[in-house]
């Protein structure tokens, strides 16, 4: 019975109160690719740490720092270029119910490594990408998950005759907890 009633606590106080900060651990995985013609989605791994501070009832500020493994295949081959980025996404988010936020702001994010087939090609991509994350999330007893798009606002290697921009769906599970 002590334990039910702990858990239903928990669940009570899964929504930032005004003034409140929380941190919030996340894992999760990256469907990605670069805009462009003859380019295929990859899969690869995000994790890090996200900061909300509670506005309103309804209305929090997140800001985060993820590690973020992007990328694209080349299509009819088995090639794959990764780029890995550190990115720090500053977002706002609207509880439109109990636990249920809709989010949206703004994503700098600056390489870390590229490699195409195992091989750099650091030199020929631009350092720092920008991007607009939209999304959703949903929380319940402290446990977020969340989905996001990362629309790439930059061109992600310096001469390429095309507009390439990343673009990033990514799904996290994570854990909120008060400060």
């Amino acid at each position: 019975m002590i334990a039910a009633m702990m858990l239903m606590s928990m669940g009570a106080f899964a929504q930032n109160e005004v003034g409140q900060f929380t941190l919030q651990p996340k894992v999760g995985l990256n469907i990605s690719k670069i805009t462009g013609e003859g380019l295929k989605t990859t899969v690869g791994l995000v994790a890090g740490v996200e900061a909300e501070y509670g506005v309103a009832e309804s209305f929090g500020i997140t800001a985060g720092l993820l590690y973020s493994m992007q990328g694209y295949k080349a299509e009819g081959a088995d090639k794959r270029s990764g780029m890995d980025y550190i990115n720090i996404p500053i977002l706002a988010q609207y509880y439109v119910v109990k636990g249920l936020a809709i989010k949206a702001g703004v994503q700098p994010g600056f390489l870390v490594r590229a490699k195409y087939d195992g091989n750099s090609f650091s030199d020929q991509c631009k350092k720092v990408d920008f991007s607009i994350p939209v999304g959703l999330s949903y929380e319940y007893q402290s446990f977020v998950l969340d989905a996001r798009y990362n629309i790439g606002l930059t061109k992600t290697v310096k001469d390429a005759a095309e507009k390439t921009k990343n673009s990033v769906f990514q799904i996290t599970v994570g854990y909120k907890f008060a400060l």
